[in-house]
């Protein structure tokens, strides 16, 4: 058995003091990826930082129609959260349905993000929002921010510390699970703003993570409408493939659950 040891932080600048210097030092937030990956030996963190405890990256407000997320957030208060609901709905749509109650009640939106998996339902959901990541140093434009599969612009012992998004004028989400982990096999979120401009962002399906589909996004500009969406083809050059789907499959799929999106968004 490897050693780890064990930091309980009270504040976000004591969580950056106790991980600052060591490279091996890992954030623990809710544990639903990292813990399993030390359990299989996959991962062996020399520190963690439990993070748990740290009440500034925790709670939800929502001022009119800008939305501030605390990273330590737990995707079931997202999903149970009337505030956000009433301006974002396509958000708590997606937060109910990550993983099962267990996993709801234990992940958190920063930790979903900081690792990034092309799987996970969140960033489909800040790519295609335009929402802001906020660290202990800075803020990140989710342009900038989700950088390709389990990767992210985070400097070493750079802590997310809240995600802020601006509510649309419409947002719907859609995916295909996969049965066992709940996973995207496919997930898609599409956000209209009022001023017209659309964006719509895929997860599950890109061989290097969360992107947009530009073709998409032009079609439902002119056109915000499911029918809109049947002319266009989707290449899956770019799309993954394994055990769970072809990348043939995955095209497929990003044409439907889109659809479906907009369907729900409506």
């Amino acid at each position: 058995m490897y050693a780890t040891n064990y930091h309980r932080a009270s504040s976000v600048e004591d969580a950056v003091k106790l991980a600052s210097g060591n490279d091996e030092a890992k954030y623990l937030s809710g544990g639903q990826t990292l813990l399993p990956t030390m359990k299989q030996r996959l991962a062996a963190p020399s520190d963690l930082v439990d993070l748990r405890h740290v009440g500034e990256l925790k709670g939800i407000s929502v001022d009119g129609g800008k939305i501030r997320i605390g990273a330590a957030t737990t995707h079931s208060e997202v999903a149970q959260s009337s505030d956000i609901a009433s301006v974002c709905p396509g958000l708590t749509h997606l937060a109910a349905h990550i993983g099962d109650p267990h996993v709801r009640h234990m992940g958190t939106i920063g930790g979903s993000i900081a690792n990034n998996d092309p799987a996970a339902d969140y960033p489909a959901a800040l790519l295609a929002l335009n929402a802001t990541i906020v660290t202990n140093t800075r803020s990140i434009a989710a342009d900038a921010y989700f950088t390709g599969m389990f990767d992210t612009a985070l400097e070493e012992g750079e802590l997310i510390v809240a995600v802020e998004i601006t509510a649309p004028a419409k947002c719907g989400y859609a995916k295909f699970p996969n049965p066992a982990s709940r996973y995207a096999l496919t997930g898609v979120f599409v956000a209209r703003q009022g001023d017209g401009s659309v964006r719509v962002a895929v997860t599950g399906a890109g061989s290097d993570g969360v992107f947009r589909q530009a073709e998409m996004e032009q079609a439902l500009k002119s056109d915000f409408s499911a029918a809109a969406l049947d002319g266009i083809t989707v290449d899956d050059a770019d799309l993954m493939a394994d055990i769970h789907g072809s990348s043939a499959y995955r095209a497929n799929l990003v044409k439907v659950m889109a659809k479906r999106a907009v369907t729900a968004a409506g």
